[in-house]
């Protein structure tokens, strides 16, 4: 069911790269509630991903642009202005990436060259953005912009590795760039700390399937889908919340407050009778 929430609104959408992608359900929920926007993904990102079919689809141009590059982000600013008239209304930055997790790299013997990499491509770019927009003047007031992170930025979850610190980052970028573009433009900034979900990305690291199970048994209302995701940042976007900014958000069906479910308890205690019984 659409609500027309976003009827008359113009954004950005960062990191849709197939029809497992975060940003692409987000994409295609804007769609439906009215919402124009311009698609953007790096030039290698767009050869190996979908995004024509999106583009098609939601009749949203794409602008390659690689996020971490603030010559590129200024073209990309610059071009979505003039495509629409004008400023725009809302920003996804979805974008994450760590060559550590990818080449098994743990977090006591870490590339520092992959390091650097992970907090500029999956947080620095949050800044660059925000910063080259604001420069711009690009956004309209009260516009909104959300970046997706992960609890792993609050806790420790084996295997997540430095994009543990990148989130971490990401999400004070949130709050101390949400301080002043809303004392100065009263433009919004949130993250979304979203459940572990089986994107392109997340299929990625290892014993994900686990933690999906682990979390789904966590959490009272099990973990949030994709699909959930895209509905619960195109309120982010819309003007149902307007007085919301600086915050992280907890879309995890419960397991962020969680300390120990019954049923995680049960497959627990059900496995460790089974070790007791191999004991002998």
């Amino acid at each position: 069911m659409s609500y027309n929430l976003l009827k008359g609104k113009k954004g950005i959408i960062f990191g849709a790269l197939n029809d497992q992608s975060l940003a692409w359900k987000i994409a295609e929920k804007a769609h439906d509630e009215g919402g124009e926007f311009i698609l953007t993904n790096t030039p290698l990102a767009l050869r190996m991903g979908e995004l024509d079919a999106l583009s098609k689809k939601c009749n949203a141009p794409v602008i390659p642009s690689d996020a971490t590059s603030v010559s590129d982000l200024e073209n990309l600013i610059r071009k979505t202005m003039e495509h629409f008239g004008g400023k725009i209304d809302f920003i996804l930055h979805s974008i994450g990436m760590s060559m550590n997790v990818r080449k098994k790299r743990t977090y006591d013997d870490l590339d520092y060259d992959f390091y650097q990499k992970t907090v500029d491509i999956s947080a620095m770019s949050l800044h660059k953005v925000l910063q080259v927009a604001r420069k711009q003047d690009a956004i309209n007031e009260w516009g909104s912009v959300v970046a997706l992170s992960y609890i792993a930025a609050q806790r420790t979850l084996y295997r997540y590795n430095d994009m543990a610190d990148a989130k971490a980052m990401l999400e004070s970028i949130a709050r101390s760039f949400g301080y002043i573009y809303g004392r100065d433009k009263k433009v919004r900034i949130n993250t979304v700390s979203q459940s572990p979900t089986l994107t392109t990305a997340g299929k990625g690291v290892r014993g994900m399937e686990n933690l999906i199970d682990f979390t789904e048994r966590m959490s009272p209302l099990g973990n949030a889908d994709a699909s959930e995701c895209a509905d619960y940042v195109v309120t982010l976007f819309s003007d149902l919340t307007r007085k919301v900014t600086m915050q992280n958000l907890f879309h995890d069906g419960g397991f962020s407050s969680m300390g120990m479910s019954y049923n995680a308890m049960y497959v627990y205690n059900k496995s460790l009778d089974g070790c007791l019984d191999c004991d002998d």
